[in-house]
Order: structure tokens, then sequence, then C-alpha cells
């Protein structure tokens, strides 16, 4: 990854309190590692556009992309635009790298799905929600792609690459 001082976030203003959440979150990482956050708002394909192409202006190393479902719903777009604009950018799930984007950092959403669809049968069986226990995914994964590092110029260290739970070529 480029050596750098800014970091730069992508949240979603349409959701104000998720990206509050997240905002702080990552404010919190950027604190601990001694780094500048840059924190861009994006709720449309145009904005989305616009704050990755303007990205080159901030000086940053990398875009982390906050979870968020219309996100979730442009992955593509993301990455496409990502690779276009020449960001390495990051994102929470999988479906990310799947459709090109460099690197995804977080909890299986299809584990997720798995258990909503669990939870769905129980209810459906006359179990009551108050009663069951929350769940949530234990399982996060790190997915680098491998094709789109070689696409932005980033050289991907051997210790990342090692700790991959998948590596796409």
């Amino acid at each position: 990854m480029p050596a750098a001082t800014d970091m730069a976030l992508l949240v979603n203003p349409n959701d104000p309190a998720r990206a509050e959440m997240v905002s702080a979150q990552v404010q919190a990482a950027a604190d601990h590692l001694g780094l500048k956050l840059h924190v861009l708002r994006a709720g449309t394909e145009p904005d989305i556009e616009a704050a990755v192409a303007g990205f080159a202006q901030l000086k940053a190393g990398a875009l982390v992309v906050g979870a968020d479902a219309y996100y979730n719903a442009n992955a593509r777009l993301l990455a496409e635009l990502s690779l276009r604009y020449g960001v390495p950018t990051i994102y929470e799930y999988t479906e990310f790298t799947d459709a090109g984007g460099l690197m995804s950092y977080g909890g299986n959403i299809k584990e997720s799905y798995r258990w909503a669809g669990i939870y769905a049968g129980r209810i459906l069986r006359g179990a009551k929600p108050a009663d069951l226990p929350v769940q949530q995914s234990t399982t996060v994964e790190l997915i680098v792609n491998l094709k789109a590092a070689k696409a932005l110029g980033v050289t991907v260290p051997l210790s990342l690459l090692g700790r991959a739970d998948k590596i796409i070529e």
C-alpha cells in the first residue's frame, strides 16, 4: 500500500445514523494509526463517481467504503470506479472484491443471510422473536484481489497475503 498520512472514508448521507457510526469507528482507527481522515459523502451514483474521482486531490493512501446497503447494491460500480481512477479501496464485503475491487475485510454476509433464514424458520414454527438470542456472523474474511492490485500499481505485502482467507489472481 502507498505510504500515506491520510485516508478517506466514503459514507452514505442518506443513512445519517449509520454514516455517523461508521465515521466514528473509522476515525478511532485513523487516530490510533496517526492518520488524518477525510470523510466523503455520496448517496447517488453521480456522487459516488465524483467522490472517487476527487480522491486524488486528497493525497490519501486509501479509500475505505463504509458498510451500507446502497453500496452493497453498487459493489460493481465502486470497484469499476476505484480501478478507473486508480484508488486503492477496501470494503467490508466480498462482493466488492468479486466485482474487481482491491480488498475486502469483514463479516460474511452470506452467513448473516443464513442466520436470518434460520430465525425466520423458527418464528414460522412458533418461536417468539423476543425469546431468540441475538446472533451475528462470527466469520471475518480478508479477501485480496491481486488483479486489482496490479492494475492499481499496488504491491500487497507478503505478510498481508499470508493472512488472506482468499486471494483472487
